[in-house]
């Protein structure tokens, strides 16, 4: 490589301050490592965010955690952030595909006798196969090639016996990957669901992995994290290009250049494969990132003055097989002052949304809440959202979908390092893939991995040029 004149040396460049590169961040510097984290965003928190309205902080991303999220719960405690359960007292509702709206109580919607025994007899089916994946390397689960070489509706269609069965199963998918079933791996879809234990777990909020929630928000993980790494964040800062040879690597961004023994690279696959490397990546990785898009989904946020739902005797969840909104949930604040609901617009629906006008997509959202709450749903006193797929730094949400015969063919090169270029975020954990505990345990397994490193391998400053790199002032 050759000398960069505004060239900066430390020992471990992080790309990406979401949870898995602030976390990665975190544990580095506590080992007393020299960090830079860079961040295209103008923020911190990645897929997790918050924003001001009516008075209330409202989180336009991941918020929920659950049991067995057991580093998302100790993060809150080390960083002081309260733990409190997602609103669920009273009835929840569903919206049948026509039109019709039910009460009922318990995690299963209240449908005909018929599609309920369809949908858990499938659910039973759907488990046994999950509980045969290895989570750690799904390509080599019994029947991988076989599973991983069909889609999820393939599956759906084979095992369940009516319409209304299948349209839930259908909108069970698209609220977990929020994607359509004919885009998803079925190998990928089993392994996500035993990533967090079960797809029951994965579903329900009580028990399941949507049960809490935190004080001020989800974000607030991000923005503790970064106050203690304080001017190592760059903000504004989009990674173009990373080049690594037997010494260090150099990362560039703009006109701005870093060099470091490491860089962990801690943003969705889609996003790490836009980034220029040299040398190029290993062919394996290089495929991978071009076959795995992200979700679609639109979150959407209306406030009102009080939770009115609740002296309905409701609770605030909602689950409709017509859409456009496909899941909601109360999201008031703890002591409840105001009242917020929550709804996902997911794959299909996201897609076709998205291009439309806001003014359209609002009117859709809020006449749906209003068929299901009753008529005060259609005027809150604020509404937002949050368009995933047009945020130019993750480009879709919740997570990366993989589709038939990604993770068999290419799934290997998901996790190990590529020389000195490290790989973290949600997608690389083997526990709980694509939720909040997932990009903290892929932030703490990269540090990890660096900090275990045999000594003549640790980083001590960037070498490169065939000698070592002064530090100068960022």
């Amino acid at each position: 490589m050759s000398d960069h004149p505004t060239a900066s040396s430390v020992d471990v460049i992080i790309v990406g301050a979401g949870l898995a590169g602030l976390t990665c961040a975190r544990d580095l510097h506590r080992h007393g490592l020299d960090v830079v984290v860079l961040e295209a965003r103008d923020r911190v928190g990645g897929r997790t965010h918050s924003v001001e309205l009516d008075g209330q902080t409202i989180e336009l991303g991941g918020q929920f955690l659950g049991p067995g999220q057991d580093r998302a719960y100790a993060l809150a405690a080390d960083l002081g952030v309260g733990v409190f359960p997602t609103y669920g007292e009273g009835d929840h509702l569903v919206e049948t595909a026509a039109g019709r709206v039910r009460r009922y109580r318990g995690t299963i919607p209240r449908l005909s006798p018929l599609a309920l025994l369809d949908a858990a007899q499938a659910q039973a089916r759907f488990e046994r196969l999950a509980r045969r994946i290895d989570t750690d390397a799904p390509w080599r689960s019994p029947g991988a090639a076989a599973l991983d070489g069909q889609t999820l509706e393939t599956w759906i269609r084979r095992t369940t016996r009516t319409r209304a069965g299948r349209r839930l199963f259908t909108m069970a998918c698209q609220a977990v990957w929020s994607c359509q079933p004919s885009e998803l791996s079925l190998l990928h879809a089993l392994f996500y669901a035993r990533s967090a234990g079960t797809l029951q777990q994965v579903i329900a909020v009580e028990g399941g992995a949507q049960q809490d929630r935190l004080d001020g928000g989800a974000h607030e993980l991000a923005l503790r994290l970064a106050r203690r790494l304080g001017d190592r964040i760059h903000l504004g800062t989009p990674v173009d290009r990373i080049a690594q040879d037997e010494y260090g690597v150099r990362v560039t961004a703009g006109d701005r250049t870093w060099r470091a023994a490491h860089v962990v690279v801690a943003i969705p696959p889609t996003m790490s494969g836009r980034i220029a490397y040299r040398p190029p990546l290993p062919a394996a990785r290089d495929g991978l990132t071009q076959r795995l898009p992200m979700g679609a989904v639109i979150k959407c946020i209306a406030v009102y003055p009080e939770p009115f739902w609740r002296s309905n005797g409701l609770s605030g969840q909602a689950t409709s097989l017509r859409g456009p909104v496909s899941a909601v949930f109360d999201s008031s604040p703890r002591a409840g002052e105001r009242g917020i609901l929550l709804g996902f617009v997911e794959g299909a629906e996201a897609r076709f949304l998205s291009a439309r006008p806001a003014p359209e997509r609002q009117t859709a959202v809020l006449g749906q809440l209003a068929e299901l709450f009753g008529p005060r749903a259609a005027a809150p006193a604020g509404y937002t959202e949050q368009d995933w797929g047009t945020e130019p730094f993750t480009r879709g949400a919740y997570s990366a979908v993989f589709p038939p015969g990604a993770w068999t063919q290419y799934g290997h090169a998901l996790r190990p390092p590529a020389g000195r270029i490290h790989w973290a975020g949600a997608e690389t954990s083997p526990r709980w893939y694509g939720y909040i505990e997932g990009a903290i345990r892929s932030g703490e397994a990269a540090a990890a991995t660096i900090t275990a490193l045999p000594r003549r391998d640790r980083p001590a400053k960037a070498v490169s040029d065939g000698g070592p790199v002064r530090k100068s002032a960022t």
